[in-house]
């Protein structure tokens, strides 16, 4: 409280009361307190400078103190309060409870940090995680063949939807390319991964071919006896001697990391392309001389069908073959050939037997001039 200032005012005494009033003028949350009397004289009770009454420093040519945040305030307060004295406070104040709490939260921080650290220095990490843990989970394989077999059945209706019908396809090559050799090794790496993606691009060509054609992937409507099929039982045997095969494979062929690379590489991408662009080459030559992709207006002597009759089917039998010759597996090679043979020389003699009744001596002089149904000079 500073001192009161007394104020006589005589020449006007019936303004103020004789009694004395106190007034309070708040200035910046500073009281300045004044005593009125109506004595004659004036007089003046020294009180301290206005740069302390408002709490001002001197050399400042304003009077507004600088607007500050509470937040603001609050975080500088606790540095300026910080002490080594109050540190010693805060860990006295300390239970055996919060000191328990600390210690697990510390511990599990602590070991997390070194598990991350010891994994990923670890060169096992490097060498067998590669994509094993992405594809190869049995929750995963099961759960994706689940929704196959979901969408293939919804498929024989005629009500499965783009998503899928890609399901489908890509569950079965999923067990065909990544489960075997993943349960057979423990992990994958290599070959696998790119034959299952190879399997996707070789088995959606005609799809692209029907978009360079007609500007969408559907099928048109066609005379329903250019769908030859062979008996159920003659699918089913097929797709299971396709399985077995490439379980065989893995099984048979060598552990992954010890597949040999190499030179030996590039005879197996040089595989790969020859089917590529042999299913490829086929499917097109056969999509300009048929109406609707499906049905054949001429019998096509050009491209890959020069060399033999039946390219598409032959390059199916080769993309398998491909991928036993990358996993080195000669005997499930000879199987798969096998198998291949047997099912598509079924399908082949249904198929000539109606072209020979649709085109009848242009097809059997295109029989004569090229004898070979699937491998050039062999059969």
């Amino acid at each position: 409280m500073v001192s009161p200032i007394v104020v006589s005012l005589g020449a006007n005494p019936s303004l103020l009361s004789p009694k004395f009033s106190k007034i309070s003028l708040r200035h910046f949350n500073k009281h300045l307190v004044g005593n009125l009397s109506t004595r004659n004289t004036f007089q003046t009770i020294p009180h301290p400078p206005l740069s302390i009454a408002t709490n001002l420093h001197p050399s400042r040519p304003h009077f507004v103190q600088p607007i500050r945040s509470s937040y603001s305030s609050t975080v500088l307060n606790n540095f300026d309060n910080f002490s080594i004295d109050a540190l010693k406070k805060s860990l006295v104040n300390l239970n055996p409870i919060r000191v328990l709490k600390w210690v697990i939260l510390g511990s599990f921080a602590v070991g997390f940090f070194k598990w991350g650290v010891s994994t990923l220095l670890s060169p096992f990490f490097w060498m067998y995680f590669s994509w094993t843990w992405v594809f190869w989970p049995w929750y995963i394989a099961i759960g994706l063949a689940i929704y196959g077999v979901y969408g293939f059945s919804k498929h024989i209706k005629g009500e499965a939807s783009v998503t899928e019908q890609l399901a489908i396809v890509t569950s079965v090559f999923t067990w065909l390319t990544l489960v075997p050799p993943g349960y057979a090794n423990g992990f994958l790496e290599g070959w696998p991964f790119v034959f299952f993606f190879v399997y996707h691009y070789f088995f959606f060509l005609n799809v692209s071919i029907r978009k360079r054609l007609y500007g969408d992937y559907y099928l048109r409507e066609h005379d329903p006896k250019w769908d030859v099929t062979t008996p159920v039982w003659h699918r089913v045997l097929f797709c299971v001697g396709v399985t077995v095969g490439h379980w065989f494979a893995a099984f048979e062929a060598p552990q992954l990391h010890l597949v040999s690379g190499g030179w030996r590489n590039l005879g197996i991408w040089g595989l790969i392309m020859s089917t590529v662009f042999l299913q490829y080459y086929s499917t097109l030559y056969l999509a300009k001389y048929s109406e609707k992709v499906v049905v054949p207006t001429a019998v096509v002597q050009f491209g890959p069908y020069r060399w033999v009759r039946h390219p598409i089917y032959a390059s199916t039998g080769l993309l398998f073959l491909s991928y036993f010759i990358a996993l080195q597996a000669p005997l499930s090679s000879l199987f798969i050939i096998a198998v291949c043979l047997m099912y598509y020389d079924q399908k082949a003699k249904l198929e000539e037997g109606l072209m020979v009744d649709t085109f009848r001596n242009g097809y059997t002089e295109y029989m004569e001039k090229v004898r070979y149904k699937f491998i050039p000079f062999v059969y």
